[in-house]
């Protein structure tokens, strides 16, 4: 958890990213054209490639339903005592999320998001 998006943050999550990748083999991360992915600061490890999905387009982009399900159903309506509460809320509703990779597959997989995503692009 960090406490802002910046591209510092950004860059240790592709660091992250990068030793997961297995050697020899090259990750392509979809990403939103946030200011923090598109910082000309932004180191990129040599075995990333970001693909920045157009303006404004968050139909093209899977994990939007991701953050919508987790606020549906762990983080929405709630009063939170502090800052470290809402931490303490976000970390539960991730690692709630993260024992039900069915959910997220489900969530991925829906056709809405194949017809829309193949629409916009044309296809």
């Amino acid at each position: 958890m960090l406490p802002r998006c910046t591209s510092e943050a950004m860059a240790l999550h592709l660091k992250e990213i990068a030793r997961a990748v297995a050697p020899g083999a090259h990750a392509v991360v979809l990403l939103d054209q946030a200011g923090w992915h598109t910082s000309a600061k932004l180191p990129i490890p040599n075995n990333i490639t970001l693909l920045p999905l157009p303006p404004k387009s968050p139909e093209l982009n899977p994990v939007e339903n991701i953050w919508q399900f987790m606020r549906d159903n762990w983080l929405s309506n709630h009063v939170f005592a502090s800052y470290q509460d809402i931490l303490d809320h976000c970390c539960f509703a991730w690692n709630a999320l993260v024992e039900q990779p069915w959910t997220i597959m489900s969530i991925g997989l829906r056709d809405s998001v194949h017809v829309n995503a193949n629409e916009t692009a044309g296809i």
